[in-house]
């Protein structure tokens, strides 16, 4: 039961994050999706493509949330190998962490983007 709350608060913090960005960047049509790593140029001016809002700010979330739907049905449907049975909640949180750092780097990218990289 612990899983599919830690699960579930997780997904609503990403989907949170992403409402206010969304508010944020109200007057963008599009958002950087992706960068390119150069060694001449800062990594805000080299955007590689770009999508529609409302994608940009919603896949890493849906994302996350598929991923972590899957962990709480596994977790309640497969049983652990001996002696892993306490890994499960420090695992949970690990991929949480994970993906909450990827959508916040993503945020700051898409800021310092759109402000010219300041």
């Amino acid at each position: 039961m612990i899983v599919i709350i830690l699960a579930a608060a997780i997904g609503l913090t990403m989907i949170v994050l992403s409402v206010r960005a969304n508010s944020r960047f109200r007057q963008e049509q599009k958002l950087p999706m992706q960068w390119m790593l150069s060694r001449s140029r800062p990594l805000s001016s080299t955007v590689i493509w770009y999508a529609p809002r409302i994608l940009a700010l919603s896949l890493v979330p849906a994302l996350a949330i598929f991923v972590l739907t899957l962990f709480a049905i596994g977790s309640i449907t497969l049983t652990p190998r001996p002696g892993q049975e306490g890994m499960l909640i420090p695992s949970l949180i690990f991929i949480g962490g994970i993906f909450l750092a990827v959508q916040i780097l993503h945020l700051w990218l898409i800021a310092k983007t759109l402000r010219g990289g300041e």
